[in-house]
């Protein structure tokens, strides 16, 4: 339960003034950001320095599975800083060694050997140069609806956007559409059409690319930021046959999706699939330290057994993340909480979400799994016109400005991405802060309702 906190606006400004004066925040014009001063987090819940309390729907940015503050993970940390508080990554040391354990242990197939980062984005960067090493070539597919991460090579592979600024249009990466019925690019009516089109598409792409000059296909197993949208039965079990027939890696990329996020493990059992490699970070320890990974397979961790991988990072398998992704997944065992979020997403959230899609005209779809979904945001149910056009901003983003503060203002803090609002509460998120949260979202719809047409 969190703790009686007592308001203290002076403290507050404090804090707010030494941001704007020296903090740059990522993503923003920062002239133009206004951000909340956070007193304290414990839990599903964060509270500013007003006295406001906001039940969290966007777990941080997607990554505090087990909440703020969990007291085993916090003591695990304290317990490593005064037993070792770090040590260079190329020695064996019990922590990073258990921790890799742990994860290859909830791996599919035989991805055991785990390459440590210090978060996703180098994850991705990590696995598509082990890919273009392994292979020898060069080009790498990835969707256009997809978020990889923000350094050099994943922001190149990202579809969305905020790869505008920086693509270089030169970094051998190849984009093709992934399957999404309800936009689909395919005219597809069925999931079946969807998944048959969409995998016709990616095989066509590879044969005007060139098959012998594609190194990997990186695809989110289930998008996130990019709105999860869940494939289609047989899609992803279709791209791994592609793969196997050119020979070419396939990687998936957990970041968002793993360690219980979708109510498994990995999203990867939903589908029966096993990549070549597969990134993660976030979950894995609630972001309660900076921690990413690869995951590898036999087949291509054998092409380094004798060949020096040219890649590292001065802080991998950094002990003190180690251990705080060791008391993660030892909570997330002890605690069930892969299998409640799998509960919530069945029981609860889902089907609160659809009653809500039943009852608003701004909600056009309702998709997820677990505790990981998106209401798709329209201005007309029939034409699925979205609320706001792609990207938009400023005047023309209006009318999702006004659903989020209207969320807020109802003590919930919503995960607000173009014309979508996912909820992705703690995957131990309990059935009376869903109903919470699905209470506020009801009376922030009617806002986006107003809208509609």
């Amino acid at each position: 339960m969190t703790p009686h906190v007592v308001p203290d606006p002076q403290a507050g400004a404090a804090v707010k003034a030494a941001d704007r004066a020296h903090v740059f925040h990522s993503w923003s014009a920062q002239g133009l950001i206004d951000p909340l001063a956070v007193a304290g987090a414990e839990g599903s819940y964060f509270w500013d320095y007003d006295g406001n309390r906001y039940l969290d729907f966007t777990s941080g940015l997607v990554y505090t599975n087990i909440g703020y503050q969990h007291p085993k993970v916090v003591a695990a940390i304290q317990e490593q800083a005064a037993k070792l508080a770090t040590f260079a990554p190329a020695f064996a040391v019990d922590v990073r060694s258990e921790a890799a354990r742990l994860i290859a242990e909830r791996t599919p197939g035989d991805l055991d050997k785990i390459f440590f980062t210090n978060g996703g984005a180098e994850a991705v960067e990590n696995a598509v140069r082990m890919a273009r090493l392994h292979t020898g070539r060069h080009k790498v597919l990835s969707a256009f609806r997809s978020y990889h991460g923000a350094t050099s090579t994943a922001i190149n592979l990202t579809g969305d956007p905020r790869r505008w600024a920086s693509d270089t249009g030169s970094a051998g990466v190849v984009r093709f559409w992934a399957p999404f019925l309800y936009r689909s690019p395919f005219y597809a009516e069925t999931e079946q059409q969807e998944c048959e089109r969409a995998l016709a598409h990616l095989e066509d792409t590879i044969a005007f690319e060139g098959p012998a000059t594609i190194a990997a296909i990186i695809l989110e197993t289930v998008p996130g930021t990019a709105g999860i949208m869940t494939p289609p039965p047989g899609y992803l079990a279709g791209v791994r046959a592609i793969c196997d027939k050119y020979g070419i890696v396939f990687v998936l990329d957990e970041v968002m999706a793993g360690f219980g996020r979708t109510g498994k493990w990995f999203a990867a059992e939903h589908f029966d699939v096993v990549p070549d490699l597969m990134t993660f970070a976030k979950g894995v320890n609630s972001g309660y330290v900076p921690l990413g990974g690869v995951a590898i397979s036999e087949r291509i961790a054998a092409t380094f057994e004798t060949r020096p991988y040219p890649g590292g990072l001065t802080y991998s398998g950094h002990p003190l993340a180690c251990a705080a992704a060791v008391a993660t997944i030892r909570v997330m065992e002890d605690e069930k909480v892969v299998e409640n979020a799998a509960r919530i997403g069945e029981q609860v959230l889902g089907p609160g979400l659809r009653e809500l899609a039943e009852r608003h005209p701004s909600v056009g779809e309702v998709r997820g799994m677990g505790v990981f979904w998106a209401l798709d945001l329209v201005r007309n149910k029939e034409t699925r016109e979205p609320l706001v056009p792609y990207n938009a901003s400023g005047e023309a983003n209006a009318p999702m400005a006004a659903f989020g503060a209207a969320a807020k203002k109802n003590g919930l803090w919503p995960f607000v991405n173009m014309n979508r609002t996912h909820a992705v509460p703690a995957c131990n998120v309990t059935d009376d802060e869903v109903k919470e949260g699905l209470a506020a979202l009801d009376a922030a719809l009617t806002v986006a309702d107003e809208h509609t047409v």
